[in-house]
């Protein structure tokens, strides 16, 4: 396989131990990751060549960061580096009822002052086959959203292929108004040959709804059909995409969800199995588990949708048992689960 680039913020996540509350915590345990960094880290875990791009700062927090992803197989010669700080995003666990709070620390990181010109993309897209961003890196700051246009641009006069992950926050996008931001992520995603977003991503980046199911009646019985529209939807405003894929995560609490996902290729509805998760250990990265799997699917088995995005859906089910941001299994172990093994017994 080729080489995949992603590009985006890493950050320092600090979350109390088990299922304390922050009011609780004396103590906080340190881990490194963002939306594609830990596509990366699921790429590099299947043996794909990748490079991770982005801004640290020169100390020795970003060095941390770095080797973070040199340890797992990552390439990391293409980073820049300046600026101050490392951006920091506080996780508290939920548990049953109660859902898992994420406080963001990230003002004036790195990567958020990031400016055009910084990288030299047409170096970083040498014998690159895949380039990867995401909806986070634009909602950081003007500057990041510039450098996102900068890559998609120059990635797109190579004839790479680019794919995103459309992954909404509400709690970023403080720089723009919602018209601001439909327009940056507009001409982003015009660029893309592959689209992942849930039905929130679709209306709030695009004002996309699903036919026949509403906030007030998602579950665990949500159906797939239901998203056809929203991904005739989406491929009707973006001509260039060629695969539209929905995550179909039914939450009945925050320790158990349910799990699916469904891929339109422009003529036929692919559809997974639905997975339980019934006792969740961390679901911090489970889209961006669900996008290093479908790239690798998408990579391995260019002519079989129904294969790629089966492997998606197992490794983003397995992430759910993983402590931390990114998903650390192996491509044996993603196809033990495909082929229907979810006892969990000891492997001797």
């Amino acid at each position: 396989m080729k080489k995949v680039v992603t590009f985006g913020e890493i950050m320092l996540r600090l979350a109390p131990q088990g299922f304390l509350r922050f009011s609780q915590s004396t103590s906080f345990d340190v881990i490194y990751g963002g939306g594609e960094s830990n596509v990366a880290v699921s790429l590099a875990n299947y043996g794909v060549p990748v490079d991770f791009v982005t801004r640290l700062p020169k100390n020795d927090i970003g060095e941390c960061a770095m080797m973070e992803m040199r340890k797992r197989g990552v390439g990391v010669d293409k980073i820049v580096w300046g600026g101050d700080r490392l951006g920091i995003y506080f996780l508290e666990t939920g548990a049953v009822s109660r859902g898992s709070k994420v406080v963001y620390d990230r003002a004036h990181s790195a990567m958020s002052e990031i400016k055009s010109g910084m990288i030299d993309w047409d170096t970083v897209f040498e014998g690159v086959e895949w380039f990867h961003w995401t909806g986070i890196t634009p909602a950081i700051s003007q500057g990041s959203a510039d450098v996102c246009l900068e890559a998609v641009k120059a990635a797109s006069a190579k004839g790479i292929t680019i794919s995103t992950d459309l992954n909404y926050r509400a709690k970023l996008w403080k720089y723009c108004n919602s018209d601001h931001r439909e327009a940056i992520m507009s001409e982003l995603t015009s660029y893309c040959d592959i689209i992942l977003g849930n039905e929130e991503d679709a209306e709030m980046h695009f004002g996309i709804k699903p036919e026949g199911i509403s906030v007030q009646t998602q579950g665990h019985d949500v159906k797939a059909e239901a998203f056809l529209s929203v991904c005739q939807q989406m491929m009707e405003k973006f001509p260039k995409a060629r695969k539209v894929i929905t995550t179909l995560r039914g939450s009945i609490s925050a320790s158990h969800n349910t799990w699916a996902g469904v891929l339109y290729n422009g003529t036929k509805m692919y559809e997974t199995c639905q997975y339980q998760i019934t006792d969740i250990v961390d679901r911090v990265g489970g889209g961006d588990s669900f996008m290093g799997g479908l790239i690798y699917g998408l990579l391995k088995y260019p002519e079989d949708d129904q294969n790629a995005l089966d492997f998606a859906v197992a490794a983003s089910c397995l992430k759910h048992t993983i402590k931390g941001d990114a998903n650390l299994v192996t491509v044996d172990e993603v196809k033990k689960l495909m082929g229907g093994d979810a006892s969990g017994r000891v492997a001797r």
